[in-house]
């Protein structure tokens, strides 16, 4: 059972007038699979504490101070989240104190020289209508005691964070750190993965907007693939880990030919290689469109190259498409054809444009039901979407990957519609 720690009994009548309060004692059952090898033969049974307003809180509203904290790359949705907590915390509860930390966990470390922001519904009002985050953010690995001693210093009661699995390592470290210390601080995440690949969760905000940017572009991509002869599409997205905006993305709009993602390694040469089934392809059709995961192919890279890693300790992923685009160019030119490729990375495009109306919802919901478990006391887990109900979970839950399933119904269901073969291996 995923228990949800508690900074302790709450026993303040909620200001909140209700006709369904949860209790925590209703729980949402689910089986889940012990590791991808026993699927689908052992399953163990598990239950989770339903979100929702609690009829008794904690924290006095008058008397705590609340932040917000966003951290890692951009993804739409961002300062939807943002609004709807302080909306929530400010209407619903009361609770009149309210900042933003700037920078990611930089604005808690005094060297950095951030200044925080007050938080008020007039100034929120109408950030749902931009992209990025009105708190800007940042990565890399802060110290975890300066952060929870700016914490203290700045007598904040109630803190949200905003962010992806790294993020959330960081946020449980917090977390620790302030039970180490006895103190009183909730500590609420709000998970944040444009790739949609946090385990457990559902479906992460920013990921339905998207799969619709995506489309655009594969759209324009394929234009320009029949615009010239032998021409060729050549698409990069995102997916570091995973290829689960590349699959959504190729059933919205079946132009494409071939997803490459990070869970389907194939061969460059040789009958049955990539290279091989894309020269079939042309020599059919004229034209192929290639939409590629960031993360997909990285295996043709030197182990020198997958060992460099930015401030969050990410793998600095090397460029997939440069590299497929100088392979094509070559194995086209060896046989006296001449290919038109048109290269496109709109990734940073993508995810700094505003929320669209399904992001902007879920984001919204979000917001409240973090705003809600953290009035309540509740501390060290996230809010999210498990089986279309939200749910808590704690920090650990959410901090690994999920994968598409190549051997599933999602990925056949992709392969139908680009007609590709799976594995591209010789």
């Amino acid at each position: 059972m995923y228990e949800i720690q508690n900074l302790g009994v709450p026993a303040i009548p909620s200001p909140i007038v209700a006709d369904n309060f949860i209790n925590d004692t209703r729980r949402l059952l689910f089986d889940h699979y012990v590791n991808a090898d026993d699927r689908p033969s052992k399953t163990v049974s598990e239950t989770l504490e339903l979100a929702g307003p609690r009829e008794n809180i904690y924290f006095d509203p008058s008397k705590i101070k609340a932040a917000i904290v966003t951290c890692g790359g951009l993804s739409p949705g961002i300062n939807d989240v943002i609004r709807a907590v302080v909306m929530e915390l400010f209407y619903r509860y009361g609770v009149k104190n309210i900042i933003g930390v700037r920078y990611g966990f930089q604005g808690l470390i005094p060297r950095f020289g951030h200044a925080v922001v007050d938080l008020t519904p007039e100034i929120v009002k109408d950030i749902h209508t931009l992209g990025g985050s009105i708190l800007s953010s940042s990565r890399g690995n802060q110290d975890i005691e300066e952060i929870v001693d700016s914490l203290l210093r700045m007598n904040v009661s109630l803190f949200f964070c905003i962010g992806g699995d790294g993020t959330m390592k960081a946020t449980k470290l917090i977390t620790e750190e302030i039970r180490r210390r006895n103190l009183k601080i909730g500590v609420i995440g709000i998970p944040k993965t444009i790739d949609n690949d946090l385990t457990l969760i559902d479906k992460t905000f920013g990921f339905n907007t998207a799969i619709s940017e995506v489309v655009k572009v594969i759209q324009c991509a394929h234009v320009e693939a029949k615009g010239a002869p032998m021409g060729i599409g050549l698409v990069k997205i995102m997916g570091r880990e995973s290829g689960h905006i590349a699959v959504s993305a190729t059933l919205a709009n079946n132009d494409v030919n071939f997803a490459l993602i990070p869970e389907t390694p194939f061969d460059l040469s040789g009958e049955k290689g990539f290279l091989s089934v894309l020269e079939a392809r042309l020599r059919r059709t004229d034209h192929a469109l290639i939409l590629v995961s960031e993360g997909a192919g990285q295996d043709f890279f030197s182990t020198g190259d997958k060992l460099k890693t930015d401030a969050s300790g990410n793998i600095r992923l090397q460029d997939i498409c440069v590299f497929l685009k100088s392979e094509i160019e070559k194995h086209f030119t060896a046989k006296n054809i001449n290919v038109n490729i048109k290269y496109i990375d709109p990734s940073y495009i993508i995810r700094s444009v505003p929320a669209n109306a399904s992001d902007s919802i879920y984001c919204t919901l979000l917001g409240q039901y973090a705003v809600h478990a953290g009035m309540a006391g509740k501390t060290a887990m996230v809010v999210g979407l498990y089986d279309n109900e939200y749910v808590h979970l704690p920090l650990e839950a959410v901090t690994s990957r999920k994968k598409v399933d190549i051997k599933g119904n999602l990925w056949m269901r992709v392969l139908e519609a680009t007609g590709q073969p799976s594995p591209m291996k010789n």
